[in-house]
């Protein structure tokens, strides 16, 4: 395992030199339905001194409260969160999923980072999603059944910072979620919404389909629900841990969906027994007085939000306000600049050589030279940072927006910034042991190459799918200022960048500034928020030369902000999170 990273102002120019690779996102699939939409109305921050969570879901927040509330440290508390958050939420995350965490540990004062991304199987090759013509697949084409489903980390990370940090017994922590199971919970508006959206898909698996649409009918939000198949998972492994998961019954159970689905996979059960968990350095960048660090490579989160940051180093935003077109001008270019560069060098870093230099001052201050503070750029492409590798090209892949962020702080101190997720609304949709199975292979570039050379992020055996994902805590005079992260697909990144920008810049409060519209740019069309004040920008951003869309950007982010009072929880309006802590 590598050493954590001690936070202080020279370990970010450090692990600003660690690499990452890129691939372009495609515009969402004709047809694709967002996992759902809530109406955005403020919350309230939650205010505390001891402790916090912030979860995606009442009932995961407030298990993860009393589990820090008896002294838990921050890993105990993620494994109650995740396992509620796999029952109360199973379309966005759960066991047969992956997730990153962002670890700060208080009294060592260092960062470190896991990465539990799902791995392709072994049998996998780069042609896995091109059709009998050579061209790719459609996108649900390619999801809907075994064809799409990696090797779940999730189980595996819960159990390994439980065994590396936990203090409270391991059947203990599960113990909410499996009762949960048993007894029932009330079936959420946002869940109910994602059934009925989902349900010509939800019925290619039998067993999913019964689960989400008993008798043929979609679930309803306030319906009392049941899971004996996700208690009995969940006592299997209250009793043998991470090895009732990965070896034996149920990973046999999980390969055998996967092989004999109508869109069959390739998984094995020596998938199974090779996964492993690897803890990975953080990448850090400077941004005005602070350090913002994040998940680096198989993750584009940290280098694609650490370059939005540095190339906006270059621009003084409090010389606009807040909801003025100039100033987000300037941020949906500095989004498309990085965008770009993650589109081209950003992959599995055991798979491909990540440029050192993509976080370089000199590099992102070069790159915001090409921005034109009245006018969009024509077109964007990736620049040439030190120690690029020119051998590679532009890929395009998709990513869905099915997924949950949690932030946890122990009475210690400790801090956990963690992204799980399924990739697509309920995954696969092929559902094993009352848990639904990933589609994360889909986040690979489906062509693999063209005349002019590899894609970074194209499929290979064991490789880690790119990820957007972007859980980060950002410091102040090395002292821990904000944790935070969301849910949304490749647009993760500009939720959590244009959070920082509001927060640092702009001196928002944090709820103020997840609360506020959204406007994302990454490949070419920028989209403001529907039913919010940023529609009124659309005139004079097109004027400036962007190509506007106007629509729902379903964001779910969840933080901390650390002040010298106490900590401020905030959770999304738009969706059902909720934060607490004493």
């Amino acid at each position: 395992m590598k050493r954590a990273h001690r936070v202080s102002t020279f370990s970010w120019a450090i692990m600003c030199l660690f690499l990452f690779k890129p691939v372009h996102a495609q515009q969402l699939a004709d047809g694709f339905q967002p996992e759902s939409t809530s109406q955005v109305t403020p919350k309230q921050a939650r205010h505390a001194k001891e402790f916090m969570v912030v979860s995606a879901h009442p009932l995961a927040t407030e298990a993860g409260y009393k589990i820090l509330a008896q002294g838990g440290h921050a890993a105990d508390a993620m494994v109650v969160i995740q396992t509620v958050l796999g029952l109360v939420e199973p379309q966005s995350s759960g066991l047969g999923g992956g997730a990153f965490a962002l670890y700060y540990h208080a009294k060592n004062k260092t960062l470190t980072s896991f990465d539990a991304r799902e791995t392709a199987p072994m049998q996998a090759n780069p042609a896995l999603f091109l059709n009998e013509n050579g061209e790719p697949m459609g996108f649900f084409e390619a999801v809907v059944g075994g064809r799409s489903v990696g090797t779940p980390g999730t189980v595996k990370l819960l159990w390994d910072m439980h065994q590396q940090y936990g203090n409270i017994t391991w059947p203990d922590l599960l113990a909410p979620a499996t009762q949960l199971a048993s007894e029932g919970f009330n079936v959420s508006p946002r869940m109910a919404d994602s059934i009925q959206k989902d349900m010509s898909r939800l019925q290619g698996d039998a067993e999913t389909y019964a689960y989400f649409a008993p008798e043929g009918q979609p679930l309803q939000a306030g319906q009392r629900l049941r899971n004996p198949a996700y208690a009995q998972t969940l006592a299997t492994l209250a009793k043998h841990g991470e090895t009732g998961f990965y070896h034996g019954e149920l990973a046999e159970r999980i390969v055998r969906k996967v092989r004999q689905s109508d869109n069959p996979g390739t998984l094995t059960v020596e998938d199974f027994e090779a996964y492993r968990v690897i803890e990975r350095a953080p990448v850090c960048a400077p941004y005005r007085t602070y350090s913002v660090c994040g998940m680096g490579p198989p993750s584009s989160g940290a280098h694609t939000v650490g370059q939005i940051l540095g190339i906006l180093n270059e621009f003084d935003l409090t010389r606009y306000a807040p909801d003025s077109p100039e100033a987000w001008h300037l941020i949906a270019e500095a989004s498309r600049l990085a965008f770009a560069d993650r589109g081209r060098y950003l992959a599995d870093p055991d798979f491909i050589s990540i440029p050192n230099g993509l976080l370089a001052p000199a590099y992102l201050k070069h790159r915001a030279t090409m921005i034109d503070r009245a006018q969009a750029m024509p077109t964007v492409t990736a620049g040439h940072p030190p120690g690029s590798d020119t051998a590679l090209i532009t890929g395009r892949t998709l990513e869905q927006n099915s997924t949950t962020h949690f932030v946890i702080v122990d009475k210690a101190g400790n801090i956990l910034s963690v992204t799980s997720t399924i990739e697509n609304a309920f995954g696969s949709r092929l559902m094993v042991g009352g848990f639904l199975l990933n589609n994360e292979l889909t986040d690979f570039s489906f062509r693999p190459s063209d005349a002019q050379g590899d894609i970074a992020n194209r499929v290979a055996a064991g490789k880690r799918p790119r990820s957007s994902m972007a859980p980060t805590i950002v410091f102040k005079h090395d002292q821990p200022f904000l944790a935070l992260g969301s849910p949304g697909g490749s647009r993760i990144i500009n939720y959590v960048a244009n959070t920082l920008v509001r927060v640092l810049d702009w001196q928002m409060s944090l709820q103020s500034s997840i609360n506020a519209p959204h406007l994302t740019s990454r490949f070419g069309v920028l989209d403001l928020e529907a039913n919010t004040p940023f529609s009124a920008l659309e005139k004079d951003l097109a004027k400036m030369g962007h190509k506007v869309s106007i629509r729902d950007l379903n964001s779910g982010l969840h933080g901390v902000h650390f002040t010298p009072k106490g900590m401020i929880g905030a959770a999304d309006p738009r969706r059902e999170g909720m934060a607490r802590g004493h």
